[in-house]
């Protein structure tokens, strides 16, 4: 059977020891992990200061760079915003076509590439294991999507107003979302590792 993206890092969650990913298993983690990614997008809250609403798709993203690895979860987070792109609704409340992509959240969707990637980097190298090095991941990652997100923002509301309206706002949300993730990668090692046959 044709296996991908051998020797990209260590394991991961989804990804065993001997790192590779069969194709069935690939467009499977891909399908679920857009999914995740559009469904979390619907969980959305407009804030009055600016144009970005707060939804749950940051912890999505970042769980699956972790649990994924670099690689796979950049694609599946690619996936997502094709699907978005090309008029599917996945996006926030319902969203859907390019424009949203050149909109003023364009960069905190173009971002969610990029940190799957550098979390599932990071994923690769054990940060996910302990909960001090999975909140320092979390951290990186959340900061990997505001500085693309308020990039493009800035075009839109200057940069006078990016803090207020484009990272402010979000950070307590986001500080939840690292706690809870900072227990939830660390404790599912922990199941995993006294599974039977899990070495």
């Amino acid at each position: 059977m044709t296996r991908l993206f051998p020797g990209s890092g260590g394991a991961t969650l989804l990804r065993p020891a001997a790192s590779a990913v069969s194709w069935p298993a690939m467009v499977l983690a891909v399908i679920a992990g857009s999914v995740a990614i559009g469904l979390s997008a619907q969980i959305s809250v407009g804030i009055p200061i600016g144009p970005i609403p707060i939804t749950g798709q940051t912890m999505v993203v970042l769980l699956i760079g972790a649990a994924y690895g670099s690689r796979l979860g950049a694609l599946t987070v690619l996936a997502y915003l094709a699907q978005g792109a090309g008029g599917l609704p996945v996006f926030a409340n319902g969203g859907a076509g390019a424009a949203v992509l050149s909109g003023p959240s364009g960069g905190y969707l173009l971002g969610f590439a990029a940190a799957a990637l550098v979390v599932g980097w990071l994923a690769e190298r054990g940060w996910d294991r302990r909960v001090l090095t999975t909140a320092l991941a979390m951290v990186i990652g959340n900061a990997v999507i505001y500085a693309c997100g308020v990039t493009r923002l800035a075009e839109f509301v200057g940069w006078e107003h990016v803090w207020s309206a484009g990272v402010q706002p979000f950070l307590p949300g986001d500080a939840l979302k690292i706690a809870l993730a900072s227990g939830l990668l660390p404790g599912a090692w922990w199941l995993r590792e006294r599974l039977p046959g899990s070495r």
